[in-house]
């Protein structure tokens, strides 16, 4: 069990994925939680880790830093997308087991299963099919981070998990179209559109791939109760034939254009929807398998409706947007 007085880095504690993890960690009372901005420690600096895990001495490691984006930000930005997720986890996960972390939970991406995958993916899945071209690098990289934590456990001994969540949304989502995933860009879109009277909104591609899509202080809760069960229960996660990974979604999905349908009555745009057929689709099907999370006693609260509803005010508080 996590104390209310256990040293925790929550490593990219601004963004998406990491802000959720601290509130959730406040919620429960923590007070020993450690955060630093880029600014103040670059994590793609193996020497500043290194100094700052041996002096800051965490019992857990939350690993939410990365560089993360969309399907145009992929295609654009390959070699900052691998390069840079490969350091930062390279030099946290290293540096947590040489300064004696007990206990270290590295954040994914479903896009690391092959792009064919059966339906709904389950964690043996990965590794048994080529991936999906428009965001390889980012996955590869996202892969060796798994196999990191697997290699760790089984030559140390140490108890490092790997989830992989499915596609995220919530509070400090980027909401910058040129960079941005679907459902945030998708709610700035309309919001736009709204805002200029403007008669339709353009979606990328067909309309017909189908996503699955987690509010991320339901992901938050799910790694926390994670981290909190007791030794024997997540033993089956630490033998040596299959990596310690574990995946985090609703096992719901929408199609793209359901979920464009949902954004538009939610913000309120009366306009119409137009695809984009020339656009890349990405992967046809995503959604995970979350059988075993929710054999731990773990079921996400937040349904999608209110979940996007939730996040639209969430961006109107951005004063760059309105």
């Amino acid at each position: 069990m996590i104390a209310p007085d256990s040293r925790i880095y929550v490593a990219g504690h601004r963004g998406l994925v990491g802000s959720a993890l601290l509130r959730q960690l406040e919620a429960r009372g923590c007070r020993n939680l450690i955060t630093r901005t880029h600014a103040e420690l670059d994590l793609a600096d193996q020497a500043a880790v290194r100094a700052f895990l041996a002096a800051e001495k965490p019992e857990y490691v939350l690993l939410a830093a990365a560089k993360v984006g969309g399907i145009q930000a992929n295609n654009v930005y390959p070699a900052e997308f691998i390069q840079q997720n490969l350091a930062i986890q390279t030099n946290v996960i290293h540096e947590a087991w040489r300064s004696g972390v007990k206990r270290l939970l590295f954040l994914g991406s479903s896009c690391i299963y092959p792009k064919a995958c059966p339906q709904p993916i389950k964690e043996e899945y990965l590794l048994t099919g080529p991936l999906e071209p428009t965001n390889r690098p980012y996955a590869i990289a996202k892969i060796a981070g798994v196999e990191m934590c697997h290699a760790y456990n089984r030559q140390y001994g140490t108890r490092y998990v790997a989830v992989m969540p499915t596609n995220l949304y919530g509070p400090n989502d980027n909401y910058d179209l040129n960079t941005s995933h679907v459902l945030p860009a998708l709610i700035r879109k309309m919001h736009e559109a709204k805002r200029a009277g403007a008669a339709e909104v353009v979606v990328w591609g067909t309309g017909t791939p189908r996503r699955e899509f987690l509010y991320s202080d339901d992901m938050a809760a799910a790694c926390l109760h994670l981290l909190e069960q007791p030794e024997e229960r997540l033993a089956p996660l630490f033998g040596e034939e299959r990596p310690p990974l574990l995946n985090i979604g609703c096992g719901e999905d929408v199609t793209i254009r359901e979920l464009a349908e949902l954004v538009r009555s939610t913000v309120g745009f009366g306009g119409a929807l137009t695809f984009d057929t020339a656009k890349p689709d990405g992967t046809p099907r995503k959604m995970l398998d979350v059988s075993r999370m929710a054999a731990l006693g773990w079921q996400p609260r937040v349904t999608l409706a209110e979940g996007v509803a939730r996040a639209y005010r969430d961006m109107m508080e951005h004063a760059e947007i309105n």
